[in-house]
């Protein structure tokens, strides 16, 4: 019996997939727990719609990430904090104060998460952060910090 997973089965396939499988096995596992339906005509039609529509979604995603990507090229991000001699900081800044900084400046919204801090920020100056805007897109936002 020919079957389109729903749901990534462990040694058998991924979701989406049409696979063979025995009619018991089908019957009893695959389409009682759900995991997979049967591969009619109209359900193989419907999984070819679903998958033009994810990766039309997909390209969209893409298409944003680079433009936000561009658009962070030619932008910075200025913090002023307190600092000692030195040049040395009270503290440090965080990828939480530059994710609110770039909000509040720049009106774009990153996740913290997503920024790449080796170590958090403790010194004057410039610095450029990366950014995981997506999953293959990057970009990278300069983050001027100032003594107050």
């Amino acid at each position: 019996m020919d079957v389109i997973l729903l749901a990534d089965v462990k040694a058998l396939g991924k979701k989406g997939d049409k696979v063979s499988v025995s009619d018991g096995y089908a019957r009893n596992f695959l389409l009682k727990k759900k995991l997979g339906i049967e591969a009619t005509a109209g359900n193989l039609n419907d999984l070819k719609l679903k998958q033009a529509n994810d990766a039309k979604v997909e390209a969209g995603k893409i298409a944003d990430a680079k433009r936000l990507s561009e658009e962070l090229k030619d932008k910075a991000v200025t913090l002023t904090i307190r600092a000692g001699e030195g040049g040395k900081l009270f503290g440090s800044v965080s990828a939480k104060e530059i994710a609110e900084a770039a909000k509040a400046q720049l009106g774009i919204e990153l996740d913290r998460k997503k920024m790449v801090l080796a170590e958090p920020i403790k010194a004057l100056g410039t610095y450029e952060v990366p950014v995981k805007l997506y999953r293959d897109v990057n970009g990278t936002l300069i983050v001027k910090v100032t003594e107050q």
